[in-house]
């Protein structure tokens, strides 16, 4: 493959104790799942101490393009206008959408003071292991409802959650459903008197604007730091300890400082809304496992966190969209080859074939194989996309009607 494979990092951390603590990162295990299949990530070595479930990244480069499907995203929420008018429902609870601050804010103190009080430390028992990580996460309505990444409390269904809120109370949560596929969960908090965060967009988003990333990177709560976005529209992929729990984020890329910890706080704009989802953050560490922020982070862009969250608060699960077909990367960022394709599968009955190289999805750019999932993924099942394919010397246009799994 001709594309760059850059060390990353998971967020998360151990609990903190008095002296500051140093990260360190197990080892990813198991090769991306679902269709289009992908090969795994580099494999750093594994360290002991830590909570289970923590995620080893690779950075792929070179894609283009934009957030497809965004159009079809409003369609899965029951908009609502509840006293004030300044909320937009999200499956059956309420959203706050009105930015609380001024479009020509430009203030970093500002938007602390806003999303301060509804950012939260996540704490969880992984594994059997007490409080064996950390990570963070923002209020998403009145109910009590947090969002934060899948891999913050990924193997602790069955033991104790609790979240910090600014003010240093500790809640004990529940999780709602979790999304390895999308690396989000959605947790339940009864009594947490903190007002929800304001949802924005990340289809605005300009590179070179500000934006803040709140959270509690190193263990260190409430901690606020400010960059701007870098790129758009990166396509990073994701493992997990658990060979099911990977995932892959059309990511809103930024050099605002986050360091693991920070897994599942917000990404903010400067009128205080929330436009991504904190998630991973690239290394020059190699294979030593102890570097933090070098200034490349990635956060899931909000528009994938309302579809995830709203599947999850309906059901209790997430949908994820699949074409039944295995895929292998062509190398020189030429496409992803169609290797296999599953009898009675969305590819079978489109008419995609076996040697098909995909080279687009829509008008977005396909490079390799982790950009066509990626580009896949930010449409939602049922919808009919056009794939480009280069076939026998030709480039044909076919369109394929996305199926599901859940995940």
């Amino acid at each position: 493959m001709n594309t760059d494979h850059e060390d990353t990092r998971p967020l998360r951390d151990p609990v903190p104790s008095d002296t500051r603590p140093t990260p360190t990162w197990p080892a990813p295990q198991g090769n991306p799942v679902g269709y289009p299949a992908a090969p795994p990530p580099a494999r750093p070595p594994r360290r002991r101490g830590l909570g289970a479930g923590v995620l080893a990244l690779a950075l792929l480069l070179g894609l283009g393009g934009g957030v497809a499907g965004a159009a079809g995203y409003d369609a899965l929420f029951d908009e609502g206008t509840p006293a004030g008018g300044n909320a937009g429902g999200l499956g059956a609870v309420q959203t706050v959408d009105k930015p609380p601050l001024e479009v020509d804010n430009g203030s970093v103190p500002a938007v602390a003071e806003k999303l301060l009080p509804s950012t939260v430390q996540v704490l969880a028992d992984i594994n059997g292991e007490q409080l064996g990580a950390t990570g963070s996460g923002f209020v998403l309505d009145e109910e009590g409802h947090i969002v934060t990444n899948n891999h913050v409390v990924e193997g602790a269904d069955d033991g104790r959650i609790i979240v910090v809120d600014n003010k240093g109370k500790r809640h004990e949560a529940d999780i709602v459903g979790r999304s390895p596929v999308y690396d989000l969960a959605v947790l339940q908090v009864d009594g947490l008197d903190a007002e929800p965060a304001a949802i924005g967009t990340s289809e605005d988003l300009r590179i070179g604007e500000n934006v803040v990333a709140i959270g509690s990177p190193l263990g260190l709560s409430s901690t606020v730091t400010s960059g701007i976005v870098s790129a758009l529209h990166r396509p990073v992929t994701t493992t997990g300890e658990d060979a099911n729990a990977n995932s892959y984020i059309d990511a809103v890329q930024t050099d605002a400082a986050i360091n693991p910890g920070n897994s599942g706080g917000p990404l903010v704009d400067m009128t205080g809304r929330v436009v991504g989802v904190n998630s991973a953050i690239a290394s020059t560490g190699g294979m030593t496992g102890d570097t933090g922020n070098i200034g490349v982070g990635f956060a899931i862009p909000i528009e994938q966190v309302r579809v995830t969250a709203d599947q999850i608060l309906r059901s209790g699960e997430a949908q994820y969209p699949v074409i039944g077909a295995e895929v292998r990367s062509v190398g020189r960022g030429e496409g992803s080859r169609i290797e296999k394709i599953e009898a009675g599968s969305p590819a079978a009955e489109s008419g995609l074939e076996q040697g098909d190289v995909v080279v687009k999805v829509e008008d977005r750019l396909v490079t390799d194989s982790p950009s066509l999932i990626v580009a896949l993924r930010t449409h939602q099942p049922g919808e009919t996309v056009e794939l480009t394919v280069e076939r026998d010397g030709d480039q044909e246009k076919v369109e394929v009607t996305l199926g599901s799994k859940v995940g």
